[in-house]
């Protein structure tokens, strides 16, 4: 077995707030960033992996990374489910560390592009794209990944078992089905609240054109703006499109519920994070004043634990998972099982750099080998930044392509990292650049750097 010699992390941004991509009512001007690292064994091999963040911090979030190199260099290399859950578990039982949790914020994040990284690895070894890896394991195999502590009140390992035989059959077809058609996407690059009415028009019939049957929109500005947003892309796009609409956190219970019966006259699809990500019953009282407008959340939602409260309490209609938030594959694998469960449909968050490139694979495993349905399921697509990575995501009429290319499809280009990384990188000292930083983000790298380097 290989054994792990070097861990390498770096902070790389990129400027994505000079045009105001990325922008939403909570999150005004964000730089996608991504927390990198690289794991590299004595037999050559490498395993890529990230967390995602919008700029300022992202330090920090490497910082946690990198406090978890001595639980990792010098270790063996996962190679099957068995050890890849050992890793996973190894990483998430350490007393210390999950005292800064527990299971929840920047360390568990950091975990979870570790264990990512140990994944992309272990795929590319079997030479095989992350999805097949994942599908292509029994039903046993995949039960034994999940962590059911605190789950079986919901879930039981058991009935994991029997979800996951019980979609055993089709596979092979729908493997086919999935390399031929691929998988539904919506997009949200028409709806950033930055954007002007006559960019939203002009990418909304764009999207449309290019075969997207759902795009979405950023609410939680001004109800006035908000009102003539959805009204605009009604029109542009027609009755029979998807329109789906994202607050990002930024009601209140009450105001939520007055700001989706405003907007229920355009028939909004589903409505994304009405409130604060952790407030389950205010999730659950939304959804029962609204209704049958569906509430979808979970890019925010810290662990398993979130989401199995969700669905016990009945607040939401679509589960939304993130590759990056939680501790990586094994974890969401538990999460698709228990949406499975509850019978909810499963539409990734992908609003980030290289967030699209890594969840595409979760989504098809979930299509193979759990849910065996894409009614009703779309994953998420924004068309930024995608050419910094060596195994992009690909669409073809509305739907991603499979992956062919081995491991999880995180790396970054060498170019990419020399142009990016923060804030030595080609990209961070234009005069453009550190004209809109004002030196904020120096300030504020500086200063951890200088903190890292007392403690």
């Amino acid at each position: 077995m290989p054994i792990i010699v070097s861990m390498d992390v770096t902070d790389v941004r990129f400027p994505t707030s000079r045009e105001l991509n990325g922008s939403d009512a909570m999150n005004k001007d964000p730089d996608y960033s991504a927390a990198y690292l690289v794991l590299r064994t004595d037999a050559g091999g490498e395993g890529h992996g990230f967390a995602f963040t919008i700029g300022r911090g992202n330090d920090v979030q490497v910082a946690a990374i990198q406090a978890l190199v001595p639980w990792v260099v010098g270790h063996p290399a996962p190679l099957d489910s068995a050890s890849l859950t050992e890793f996973s578990q190894r990483l998430l039982s350490d007393s210390q560390l999950r005292w800064l949790g527990p299971e929840k914020g920047v360390m568990h994040m950091a975990i979870g592009a570790v264990v990512n990284a140990a994944w992309d690895h272990a795929a590319k070894l079997a030479h095989k794209p992350l999805w097949k890896f994942l599908a292509d394991m029994t039903p046993e195999e995949v039960v034994g990944l999940v962590d059911f502590r605190y789950l079986t009140d919901a879930l039981t390992p058991a009935e994991a078992l029997d979800l996951l035989e019980a979609a055993s059959a089709g596979k092979d077809s729908r493997e086919q089905r999935l390399l031929t058609q691929g998988y539904p996407a919506y997009t949200t690059s028409p709806g950033w609240l930055g954007y002007s009415d006559d960019k939203l028009a002009r990418l909304a019939l764009a999207a449309a054109e290019e075969g997207f049957g759902q795009i979405k929109l950023k609410v939680g500005g001004s109800q006035t703006d908000d009102l003539r947003r959805m009204r605009l892309a009604r029109e542009v796009c027609g009755p029979d499109m998807r329109i789906a609409v994202d607050a990002n956190q930024r009601w209140g219970v009450e105001e939520a519920i007055d700001a989706i019966r405003a907007l229920q006259e355009f028939d909004p699809w589903w409505v994304e994070e009405p409130t604060a990500p952790d407030d389950i019953l205010g999730h659950a009282a939304i959804r029962r004043a609204v209704r049958p407008v569906r509430i979808a959340t979970g890019e925010h939602a810290h662990n398993r634990l979130v989401f199995k409260q969700l669905l016990q309490a009945e607040a939401i209609d679509v589960v939304q998972i993130d590759a990056c938030r939680v501790a990586g594959v094994n974890e969401n694998v538990a999460i698709l099982l228990l949406a499975a469960k509850f019978g909810v449909p499963v539409c990734p968050h992908a609003g980030g750099v290289g967030l699209c490139e890594l969840v595409q694979h979760l989504a098809m495993f979930d299509f193979l080998a759990v849910s065996a349905t894409v009614q009703d399921r779309v994953v998420e697509y924004v068309d930024h930044l995608h050419e910094h990575f060596v195994d992009p995501v690909t669409l073809r009429r509305g739907h991603y392509c499979a992956p062919t290319a081995w491991g999880f499809s995180a790396a970054l280009k060498p170019a990419s990292l020399a142009a990016y990384t923060f804030p030595t990188g080609t990209a961070w000292n234009d005069a453009q650049t550190v004209g809109a930083l004002g030196g904020a983000a120096e300030d504020l790298h500086a200063f951890v750097v200088a903190e890292a380097v007392e403690q």
